[in-house]
């Protein structure tokens, strides 16, 4: 049988790592030097704690591990001639991947609480699965890269997550990026005034697919969900909401005069802004957008998403939020949280796309030995030795050169894998270097090698 690898999973090259860890190096160093803590939590938590958090399309998208053992044997006979999985999965499947690091953090806050010291900035930097169907920019196993705080309800904690945003893509060299601004406050209040309050979690979901499915697909799947033709004609001066933030905030202060909800979420956006308009970003702009939804049930506040730059096709590289309650579903009400997220996998198909990675070196050897006489490797290898004591990148080709062609071979090794320092052959204590860059030759001791290179 062909070897292969699920759909929506990659295989990386070493050179594909190294691209990825320079994102996560960036990203990393822009974490911590705004005060972020990291944290890691299990690759599967147990299914009570996912399901139920991220809305009926979320829940679908889990991946449940099978229970181990003879998983079938004590589920109810009934149960498995009904052929219902929703009723048969919570008896053979008591696990699951997560889906994202938002709900596990939140169940990590509440179970170590006694231990943490609030406000806790946290960043975590870590795989998710999703069943979602594969495309472009889209996979079933990817990285996600977050930073939350926890324990206050600050909205300079939502400013400093808008330049935390541009600081990254400003570092990546990822200029055009567009961070679009929204609150779930806005959203309950444009449901509150047209009448449509209880359908709050289908209207969002709704208009969350504008730029999927347009206009008309959004209308028709309002529809479906039971949500009148006179309250859909009541928003759609937001299917082509326009003009600058200032003037957004303004229409949506006249549209939402009835709510007192969604006119505090219109003060909260207004003082980002403002304080945004006053801090300035250096590559990324900042824009209001009223369709923008994100789907996920906990959001109560601030929503944010990341659109790529216009001349690349790709879904949004970056989102988050804030949830006031989310811990209280594990128990631990009041603590306000927010928090955002960098998609390192489609950050990378940005920047691969645009060009950006070519200051990016694949890991590599400084100094090379070469084999081409087997009586001079104990001497090579303990100058080996000294030189990575001294943080100087050095190996030894592994198999001795016993032909011409062999000999060939190895420096072909060291044209392929662009090696600086070559080393020949040893006499005594001095050994033969070759500069590849200028040709230059040197004999040489250790010490003297270690001056040459540092």
């Amino acid at each position: 049988m062909k070897p292969s690898i699920p759909k929506g999973t990659r295989d990386f090259s070493s050179t594909e790592v190294a691209k990825r860890n320079y994102i996560f190096s960036m990203i990393k160093h822009s974490f911590e030097n705004f005060g972020f803590q990291p944290i890691e939590t299990p690759s599967f938590e147990n299914s009570e704690t996912l399901m139920g958090k991220y809305g009926e399309e979320g829940d679908r998208l889990i991946f449940k591990i099978l229970n181990s053992g003879d998983f079938l044997s004590k589920v109810d006979e009934t149960i498995l001639t009904e052929k219902n999985s929703q009723k048969l999965t919570p008896k053979i499947s008591e696990k699951a991947l997560r889906y994202d690091l938002t709900v596990p953090f939140a169940r990590y806050v509440v179970q170590h609480q006694n231990e943490i010291t609030f406000p806790f900035k946290r960043y975590q930097i870590q795989p998710v699965w999703r069943a979602d169907r594969p495309q472009k920019g889209r996979f079933r196993e990817f990285y996600q890269c977050d930073a939350d705080v926890v324990g206050s309800t600050s909205l300079w904690q939502e400013v400093e997550f808008v330049q935390l945003y541009d600081t990254v893509f400003s570092k990546l060299g990822l200029a055009g990026t567009t961070i679009k601004l929204n609150n779930r406050k806005i959203l309950s209040g444009i449901a509150e005034v047209i009448g449509a309050k209880d359908k709050l979690i289908d209207f969002t979901v709704a208009l969350d697919k504008l730029d999927k499915i347009g206009k008309e697909g959004v209308v028709t799947e309002m529809l479906s969900k039971g949500i009148t033709q006179e309250a859909i004609d009541k928003v759609d001066p937001l299917f082509n909401f326009s003009g600058s933030n200032a003037a957004k905030l303004a229409s949506l202060e006249t549209m939402l005069q009835a709510s007192e909800e969604g006119l505090k979420g219109v003060e909260e956006l207004r003082f980002i802004v403002k304080a945004i308009d006053e801090l300035e970003l250096t590559t990324a702009t900042l824009e209001l957008d009223v369709t923008l939804a994100r789907g996920l049930n906990y959001y109560t506040g601030a929503i944010y998403e990341v659109a790529a730059p216009k001349e690349v096709q790709m879904g949004s590289i970056g989102g988050g939020g804030r949830y006031d309650d989310l811990t209280g579903i594990f128990g631990l009400k009041d603590v306000s949280g927010v928090g955002i997220s960098f998609g390192l996998d489609r950050i990378y198909l940005v920047m691969e796309e645009l060009g950006l990675f070519e200051t990016v070196e694949l890991p590599k050897p400084k100094v090379l030995f070469l084999n081409f006489n087997e009586n001079e490797n104990l001497a090579k290898v303990k100058a080996i030795k000294a030189l990575r004591e001294n943080n100087i990148k050095t190996e030894l080709y592994p198999d001795v050169a016993l032909s011409n062609n062999q000999q060939k071979k190895q420096w072909k090794y060291v044209t392929n894998r662009d090696i600086e320092y070559v080393v020949t052959e040893v006499v005594d204590t001095k050994f033969t270097v070759k500069n590849m860059q200028s040709g230059e030759q040197y004999v040489l001791s250790i010490n003297e090698i270690v001056n040459l290179i540092q």
